[in-house]
């Protein structure tokens, strides 16, 4: 009789460690709101075991203006452990999210980032994707501490990736003359604070707002007696407005990408941002300096 009770001691010790194996061994499912958010966490994440990373929104979603959550959204965020979000206003549904599924931890990577007029566009300056990427890594490691040290020694590789980006488009953009440039809608402030460009008019205050004659024919006068160079658009949005000022004035609409749509799959997503960026650099040596 000890010897059986012995070799039920021995099962039961056994079975309530596999328990805590498999307990421990349970994947973390990180979500993040939208496609720079995405690319952020992909790196941050890397090769780390048992931790996946979902975007929340399609990569072809854009900025989430106004964005409203799906049933497919709710079912997502509800199977999460982790949201990643940009804040600053960016996400207005994030109060809705957290009510649905209240286990959620909510890393936003805004948080701490002196914002200018309250615009939440801070990841399209390669400095401020710098500072949101450090944020979502400090987040991730005080939600799953095992991986601590996996989150911050990826997040310090791609940041110093970012920093090689910013000093190459710092070099190449310093010596232009003119610095007028005439942008989309208000995703640029940051980008243009960076590198020292000077925002003269914005074409659409909002995704999808059409400006007004009046507004239409104010932009043109800008672009004439600022002798702008650089009339840019974005590839996420019809381009109508932009081309209807390149017909009045003669300067060519040019595309700069504010970074939000791109591939889904990690392996291409994960370089997403830096080939973006060298991207943007080629339209505004081209455009600036014609």
């Amino acid at each position: 009789m000890y010897k059986i009770k012995n070799t039920l001691l021995l099962l039961v010790l056994c079975l309530a460690q596999t328990g805590s194996a498999v307990s421990a061994e349970k994947p973390l499912q990180i979500v993040a709101s939208f496609y720079p958010m995405y690319v952020m966490a992909l790196n941050i994440v890397g090769d780390t075991p048992n931790v996946s990373v979902e975007c929340l929104t399609q990569p072809i979603t854009g900025c989430l203006h106004d964005y409203q959550l799906t049933p497919a959204n709710l079912k997502t965020l509800a199977m999460a452990d982790v949201f990643i979000a940009n804040g600053a206003g960016m996400e207005t549904f994030i109060e809705k999210a957290v009510k649905q599924s209240p286990h959620l931890k909510v890393i936003e990577a805004s948080r701490g980032i002196k914002l200018m007029d309250d615009n939440p566009h801070v990841w399209v300056s390669v400095s401020g994707a710098m500072a949101e990427t450090e944020n979502i890594a400090q987040g991730l490691a005080a939600a799953d501490p095992a991986h601590a040290t996996a989150y911050e020694k990826n997040a310090a590789s791609y940041v110093a990736r970012l920093e090689a980006l910013r000093q190459e488009m710092h070099a190449a953009l310093e010596g232009l003359q003119n610095r007028d440039i005439i942008t989309f809608h208000e995703a640029f402030p940051y980008f243009a604070s960076e590198f020292n460009l000077k925002i003269v008019g914005v074409i659409e205050r909002e995704p999808g707002s059409e400006p007004s004659a009046g507004e239409l024919a104010k932009t043109i006068q800008t672009v004439r007696s600022n002798k702008v160079k650089a009339l840019l658009a974005e590839p996420q949005y019809p381009a109508k407005s932009a081309e209807i000022i390149q017909r009045e004035t003669g300067v060519p609409v040019s595309i700069l990408d504010p970074a939000v749509t791109g591939p889904r799959k990690p392996a291409k997503a994960r370089n997403s941002y830096l080939s973006t960026m060298e991207g943007n650099l080629k339209v505004l040596k081209k455009a600036l300096q014609e």
